[in-house]
């Protein structure tokens, strides 16, 4: 490994533990917006919270833009309860590759960290609400 990527490395460990100090200093319920996921933090923010939803999106994709009011309207009212997170596909390839999200806009719902389900395109909020209030109740 040459000098350069280690560096690189230290400088993605040391902002990786950054994120993960903030995360830890800030309660669930202050989340009244997404978050921005990466292929970085994806495992941490999957993890921090009993219900996760990941919009995995791309800032060229018309029903991903679609999808972002929406998404933010249901962070604000679900916020304590659901952690919403934003996955660009484009900057981040590992985690869509992972989950073989192969269309966009899809969302991957996890509770306690394991994947429950994957919904693909875009929808009215109600119908989106629909998939994901009853892994509150469970």
């Amino acid at each position: 490994m040459s000098g350069k990527d280690r560096e690189l490395e230290e400088i993605k460990r040391r902002k990786l533990k950054e994120y993960v100090h903030r995360m830890s200093k800030v309660k669930q319920s202050s989340f009244n917006e997404p978050i921005e996921v990466t292929d970085s933090n994806f495992n941490e923010v999957i993890r921090s919270n009993r219900l996760v939803v990941i919009d995995c999106w791309a800032p060229w994709c018309a029903p991903c833009r679609a999808m972002t009011p929406i998404i933010n309207d249901l962070a604000k009212e679900y916020a304590g309860k659901i952690l919403f997170g934003k996955l660009n596909v484009d900057e981040n390839p590992r985690v869509p590759a992972e989950y073989q999200v192969m269309s966009i806009p899809t969302f991957l719902i996890f509770k306690d960290g394991v994947l429950v389900e994957r919904i693909v395109g875009a929808m009215p909020k109600k119908i989106l609400e629909q998939k994901f209030i009853r892994y509150i109740e469970a």
